[in-house]
């Protein structure tokens, strides 16, 4: 009987997998057309699908967190999943940031001229940015804003606090109802999670839909050469190569779970957005891969927000690229410095689109570099940027998996 469940799962898998490949292509073509009309609707169905994940993905890592740990917060394993989940992230956006300061330093971009940057200083706006804030805005001074506005990091602050809190709160029937109620409102979600993953295809088709649009017009086409080739070359080889060897150390089929969280690494590609994609994460890991859910819930939301493979990478080249335009003087020992500059800022990114950008333009900022460069990369970002977000779930992917395997839960 258990062999014909699985039968049936392998092949429902398949089946969804077809379905995608088929609305992207449908979605591409039809992008590809130039019908205003059209684009239109793909780019309101698209907007619809973004802010449903949205919605969605806060509540989600919300509740993920305070129920775990409400069980966890007392035992050792809480801890051992932690320590490993910290460990793993660490390794994993080192040797992301390691591997694009080789192709830096193997293939270092030219000089763009002056006069570019110049008539691009003006499209740069911080929009009163800074890494400052953005670090100081963690720390909620009240329980409704971070939701509101999104903050992921305030959000697990202040889950951890009421899970930790619920765990070490007396075992009371107060606290036994509070519980239950979590509970039942994370399978609420997870119903509703399920229904988006359903229609899903309607959401691929747009997001492709609108993708090719914007490379027909030429939005996000630029001559940004080696720099370009360096980012991505980046990320591809962390996706293909670094990512898959940690797993295979783990005696994990990298392949395998490439496939069982493709769901999860298309909706990263199209949304820009690892904090928007938490919810389909977190449902491809436990009913694909198996992963078990006091696993899964505790580290994809921490993953979610502290394990940026991509961003790290990108900050580090952008970071190099622009201040070699300034006449930075970039010794080897500068690059290492930031190295662990782009880890730990990385660190502190929110999961959301854009958010690698501003932290690299607040960087920039802060040392007096020119950030009049920022603008020429902008037009070329949506496409890095959707690079970075599935190189970003797909660590947070492994992470997961190898912690699994380390708990053996």
């Amino acid at each position: 009987m258990t062999n014909e469940i699985q039968n049936t799962q392998t092949k429902n898998n398949k089946n969804q997998i077809i379905i995608w490949i088929l609305a992207l292509i449908t979605g591409a073509v039809a992008g590809c057309l130039g019908i205003n009309l059209l684009n239109k609707g793909f780019n309101f169905i698209a907007t619809v699908f973004t802010r449903l994940f949205q919605f969605i993905a806060v509540p989600t890592i919300a509740l993920a967190v305070i129920t775990t740990l409400s069980e966890l917060g007392t035992k050792k394993n809480t801890g051992k999943i932690f320590a490993r989940t910290i460990t793993y992230t660490l390794l994993t956006t080192f040797s992301a940031a390691i591997v694009s300061l080789i192709l830096y330093i193997s293939f270092t971009p030219d000089n763009i001229t002056i006069s570019v940057i110049g008539q691009k200083t003006s499209e740069v706006s911080t929009n009163g940015f800074s890494y400052y804030e953005h670090l100081l805005s963690i720390v909620p001074n009240n329980i409704l804003q971070p939701l509101i506005s999104g903050n992921v990091l305030s959000v697990i602050l202040i889950a951890a606090a009421a899970g930790i809190g619920l765990s070490y709160a007396p075992q009371t029937e107060n606290r036994l109802a509070l519980i239950k109620i979590l509970y039942g409102m994370q399978e609420l979600l997870f119903t509703l999670i399920r229904a988006l993953i359903w229609a899903l295809p309607i959401g691929i088709m747009a997001f492709a839909a609108q993708l090719t649009s914007q490379i027909a017009s030429g939005t996000v086409i630029s001559a940004l050469g080696k720099y370009t080739a360096i980012v991505i070359g980046g990320n591809l080889i962390q996706i293909f190569i670094i990512i898959p060897l940690f797993l295979l150390a783990h005696k994990l089929n990298p392949i395998q779970i490439f496939k069982k969280m493709s769901s999860a690494l298309t909706v990263a590609f199209f949304t820009k957005s690892s904090a928007g994609t938490l919810p389909v994460t977190l449902s491809a890991a436990e009913n694909n891969l198996k992963i078990n859910p006091a696993v899964s819930r505790f580290v994809l939301p921490i993953c979610t927000t502290v394990n940026m493979n991509g961003c790290a990478a990108f900050i580090l080249v952008t970071s190099l690229f622009v201040m070699q335009n300034a006449g930075f003087e970039l010794t080897l020992g500068t690059m290492i410095t930031w190295i662990f500059i782009s880890v730990f800022a990385a660190i502190g990114n929110a999961g959301v689109p854009m958010g690698c950008y501003f932290l690299t333009l607040s960087l920039m900022s802060s040392i007096g570099a020119p950030v009049g460069l920022l603008g020429v990369i902008l037009p070329i970002y949506a496409i890095i940027d959707m690079v970075e977000t599935v190189e970003n779930v797909w660590s947070d992917s492994a992470v997961c998996a190898m912690t699994n395997k380390d708990m053996a839960l």
